[in-house]
């Protein structure tokens, strides 16, 4: 089951200009989804999360936040708000073989930078109290890059004949670079009533917050083939360079508040 809620705007209040959405009570089904959508703000009094639910944050908005008196997790629930992978480049065109005699093949071509990764969301959570029954986990990784696209195949050298030589083959194109990892979101939870986090960490709370990984750089295009010729062989084309390797994302904060 998915659930998407709209946001209402609430003139004249804290968060007015960024729009809240206002619930008494929000119980998620076994395995059901909830979405935030056209705000950045949930206000709840009693947030209950069966097992395998998930709270998807909005990725229009950088930071996320939830307010809620009283929170009770079952098993396996998440809350998501890691970044989308970054697209991969397209591949370069391969150069066009050479059909006139003594001719050099055309150059293959560069392939496309991969797009970088997204970064995740901020989280802010506040709460009295926070029950975690089973487990919860918070992905907020960021995005990994795309890879970058590769060279594309120099064209083969025309033939050579008895007054000339065989064509060169033409180079190859380059690989791009990849696409830098976007950052790891930041979490803060700030809890009136909970535990010290080490007692939650690693056995009923697991947040996954790191840097995305660069992108893998283009390999880079071969060069085509020489033509052949009775008199003399043309040369075959230089390969290209290989494209470098994007940069990693940076890992996100962890804070833990009383108030």
């Amino acid at each position: 089951m998915v659930r998407v809620v709209c946001c209402f705007l609430c003139v004249g209040l804290a968060f007015s200009a960024l729009g809240q959405i206002r619930l008494d009570k929000l119980s998620l089904k076994k395995g059901e989804k909830y979405f935030i959508q056209n705000s950045d703000i949930l206000v709840v009094d009693t947030l209950v999360m069966a097992d395998s639910s998930q709270i998807i944050l909005n990725h229009d908005k950088k930071d996320n936040f939830i307010h809620a008196k009283i929170v009770i997790i079952g098993v396996g629930c998440s809350i998501i708000g890691y970044g989308p992978k970054g697209k991969d480049g397209t591949v370069g065109i391969n150069g066009p073989e050479q059909l006139s005699p003594c001719r050099s093949g055309a150059p293959g071509l560069d392939g496309e930078m991969g797009l970088d990764g997204s970064s995740a969301n901020n989280l802010l959570i506040y709460s009295e109290d926070i029950q975690i029954n089973g487990s919860l986990t918070i992905n907020l990784n960021g995005g990994d890059g795309g890879d970058g696209g590769k060279g594309g195949q120099g064209g083969g050298g025309g033939p050579g004949t008895r007054v000339c030589a065989g064509g060169d083959g033409g180079p190859g194109g380059s690989g791009s670079r990849g696409g830098h990892g976007g950052d790891g979101g930041s979490l803060t939870i700030n809890c009136l009533r909970c535990p010290d986090y080490q007692v939650w960490i690693g056995s009923r709370l697991h947040i996954k917050n790191y840097g995305g990984f660069g992108g893998i750089g283009g390999e880079a295009g071969r060069g085509g083939l020489a033509g052949l010729g009775p008199v003399r062989d043309g040369k075959n084309g230089q390969r290209g360079f290989h494209g470098e390797e994007g940069e990693t994302g940076k890992n996100g904060m962890i804070k833990f508040e009383r108030k």
